[in-house]
């Protein structure tokens, strides 16, 4: 893999998961700009590695697998259980779904994780505000 390809799909994640985290951090939440562009950049970088050895789909599948499951344990992490309610769920999706799309630009679909990038904005920032006003009632 050249490495202008490289530095490009590094790129991208660290904005992609920039945009995300910037979100986060105006919303206050444990998991904000630093956390998110890692985990982005991070399941990038175990993707680029899995395509530059040439590995086959199947090997790249359980690269995809460890991956998953590692960033499931993180996100367990971020939910938290007190008074009798649960908090942190969508930190824990988040970071579940920034470690997606970092898997998807080291795979060099740029296009999905915009366009993924674009939903997930709209779900937390849009979303977001329709789920307080929904409280608030």
């Amino acid at each position: 893999m050249e490495i202008t390809t490289i530095i490009i799909r590094l790129a991208i994640s660290i904005v992609i998961g920039g945009v995300i985290g910037i979100e986060r951090e105006l919303e206050h939440k444990p998991a904000g700009l630093r956390t998110i562009i890692l985990v982005c950049l991070g399941s990038t970088i175990f993707m680029l590695v899995g395509l530059d050895l040439g590995l086959a789909s199947s090997e790249l599948g359980r690269i995809v697998a460890g991956v998953v499951t590692g960033i499931g344990f993180l996100g367990a992490g971020a939910i938290i259980r007190a008074r009798g309610e649960v908090y942190g769920l969508t930190t824990a999706a988040t970071i579940w779904l920034a470690s997606g799309l970092g898997l998807a630009i080291g795979a060099g679909y740029y296009i999905l994780a915009i366009i993924a990038c674009i939903f997930v904005l709209v779900v937390l920032r849009i979303l977001g505000f329709v789920e307080k006003a929904l409280s608030k009632k």
